[in-house]
């Protein structure tokens, strides 16, 4: 079982910003109801909104060893506003999996539309010094480009246009 990063923790983090011209509570519902992220984000999702509910998001078939964030979990929430899940690497990255970062996403208001914020932190510090596993630069690289692209598709979806 995975177990949050230890440890001293690294200044390195992923922010992305995306607006979108939807109101605020359409996109919460997007990232905080199984039906929303599955409408957007992935295939499968489990998610209950309270500290400790899972924030599960399965991409592969059934069939697979490991198909997503199994484990991730809530970890503080503030409706409408704020959500925080712990993170873990994709199933490729295995050492860096064993342990999971976190992501915040901050909503709010700006003239007719949702400012999304994203920031995905909790690195591990010795993951990325001169003993660092290569897994940790390696998970911090897939993240830098995965999240700008998902947070793409939450835009796509909540305005209503192709992908």
């Amino acid at each position: 079982m995975a177990t949050m990063v230890q440890g001293p923790i690294s200044e390195k983090m992923i922010t992305v910003r995306r607006s979108v011209r939807a109101p605020r509570d359409a996109v919460w519902v997007a990232w905080t109801s199984a039906q929303g992220l599955q409408a957007w984000f992935a295939p499968e999702a489990r998610m209950a909104l309270r500290v400790g509910g899972p924030f599960e998001l399965l991409f592969m078939p059934p069939s697979a060893p490991e198909r997503g964030s199994e484990g991730c979990e809530v970890l503080a929430f503030i409706p409408g506003r704020l959500l925080a899940f712990s993170w873990n690497a994709p199933p490729h990255l295995a050492h860096a999996r064993q342990q999971h970062t976190w992501c915040v996403v901050e909503l709010a208001d700006n003239d007719g539309a949702t400012e999304v914020h994203l920031t995905h932190t909790g690195w591990p510090a010795a993951g990325f010094g001169p003993d660092g596993h290569p897994d940790w630069p390696a998970t911090f690289a897939y993240f830098e480009a995965a999240w700008p692209r998902v947070l793409d598709n939450l835009v796509r979806h909540l305005e209503g246009r192709a992908g």
